[in-house]
C-alpha cells in the first residue's frame, strides 16, 4: 500500500542524525582533521615565535618605551607619559627631518616608479642577449649598500666627482651635491634611482602575464601603440603599481644607510648640507638613540613613523578600489 508524501515527510526529521536535529551539538573532530590541525600549528610554530620575538615583542617595547626616560644604561626607564612626544613637536630638527624625508619621498617615488615602468617595457622587447640586459639593470640592486654610497660620494664630489666633469663638458656650472641645501636631498634621489631592480622585476612579470589576445584585440579595432597602452597595460598593471607605489612609499621614508654613509663619509656633520637640509627621519633616530642615548625620545619617533606609513597604506588600500583593476 502506498504511504502518503505528507506521512513520508513527516516521517524524515525522526530519521536524521543528531547533529541535524540539534545544530547546537557539532561532531567530533575527527583524528585525520586533529591531526592536519596539530601539524599546522606545528609547522607555523617557528613564524609565530620568530614574529613575537623579532616583531611583534620590539613594537610593544617601542610604545612602552616611548613613554618613559631611557639611556639604555642600568637604570631603570622612569614613567614620564606624554613628554617624549610634547618635545618632539617642539623640536625644529625633529620638525625639519620629517620635512626633509616628506620631500624626499614625494620627488623619489614617482620618478621610481615611472623609470622602472619604461626599464620593464625596454626589457620586455623580444630582442638579442636580452638576459644580459635584464642582469645588468638588475645588478645594482644586489650591490651592497654601504659600497654604492660610497661610490656615489665619489661620483658627487664637488672638487674632483665625476658628475662636475660631466656638468663642466657641458657647460654647465658645477654643483655643490650633498653641500648645498637646494641640491642634497636630489643628490639623494639620483642614487636612489640607480636601484630600481626590485619595481622593475615586478612590472616585468606582470608585463609577461598580459594575454596576448588582448593587444591583438585592440589592432583589429584600430588601436594605436598609445591606446593599447593606456587601456590594456595600465589596467593590467594596475596590481603592480600599488604593490610597487606602497612597497616604494615605506623603503623611501626609512632611508638610513646612505644618508649614514655621507653624514661619516669624510663631509661635515648631518649630510654636509646647511640647516639640516640633509637630515633624514631615520638618521635623527639613530642619532637620538646611540650618539645622545635618549632610547625613549627615539622609541616615540620611531612610532609616530610606523602610524604615518600605516596610514598612509591604509589609505593607500582604501582609494585603491577606484583605480586597480583585477581580472578575477
Amino acid at each position: 500500500m502506498d504511504v502518503p508524501k505528507a506521512q513520508m515527510l513527516s516521517t524524515v526529521p525522526e530519521q536524521l542524525p543528531d547533529v541535524q536535529r540539534w545544530p547546537g551539538k557539532r561532531p567530533k573532530q575527527g583524528r585525520l582533521e586533529a591531526r592536519e590541525a596539530r601539524n599546522f600549528w606545528l609547522l607555523i610554530s617557528p613564524w609565530i615565535i620568530g614574529f613575537l620575538l623579532f616583531t611583534g615583542g620590539p613594537i610593544v617595547a617601542v610604545f612602552a618605551l616611548s613613554f618613559t626616560d631611557y639611556t639604555g644604561t642600568a637604570q631603570a626607564p622612569a614613567f614620564i607619559g606624554m613628554q617624549n612626544y610634547f618635545t618632539l613637536f617642539a623640536d625644529p630638527i625633529f620638525l625639519k627631518s620629517l620635512s626633509v624625508t616628506a620631500y624626499y619621498v614625494v620627488l623619489l617615488v614617482p620618478l621610481s616608479l615611472i623609470i622602472s615602468l619604461l626599464l620593464a617595457l625596454l626589457l620586455n622587447q623580444n630582442v638579442r642577449f636580452l638576459g644580459v640586459f635584464r642582469t645588468i639593470f638588475y645588478l645594482p640592486s644586489v650591490l651592497p649598500g654601504v659600497a654604492i654610497s660610497l661610490l656615489w660620494i665619489w661620483i658627487l664630489n664637488p672638487d674632483f666627482g665625476f658628475a662636475n666633469y660631466v656638468l663642466h663638458f657641458l657647460r654647465i656650472p658645477p654643483l655643490q651635491w650633498f653641500q648645498d641645501e637646494r641640491t642634497v636631498v636630489p643628490s639623494f634621489v639620483l642614487m636612489a634611482l640607480w636601484s630600481l631592480g626590485g619595481p622593475m622585476i615586478v612590472f616585468l612579470a606582470s608585463l609577461q602575464g598580459i594575454p596576448a589576445y588582448l593587444y591583438e584585440a585592440a589592432a583589429l579595432d584600430g588601436a594605436n601603440s598609445w591606446g593599447k597602452f593606456s587601456h590594456i597595460t595600465l589596467p593590467m598593471l594596475s596590481p603592480a603599481i600599488l604593490l610597487n607605489l606602497i612597497t616604494s612609499i615605506i623603503a623611501a621614508a626609512q632611508i638610513f644607510v646612505p644618508a649614514y654613509v655621507v653624514s661619516t663619509g669624510g663631509t661635515s656633520s648631518g649630510s654636509g648640507a646647511p640647516n639640516y637640509s640633509g637630515e633624514f627621519y631615520v638618521l635623527y633616530l639613530f642619532n637620538n638613540a646611540f650618539q645622545y642615548f635618549k632610547f625613549g625620545y627615539a622609541a616615540g619617533q620611531a612610532l609616530i613613523l610606523f602610524l604615518i606609513i600605516l596610514l598612509l597604506t591604509v589609505f593607500l588600500l582604501w582609494g585603491s578600489r577606484r583605480f586597480v583593476y583585477y581580472e578575477s
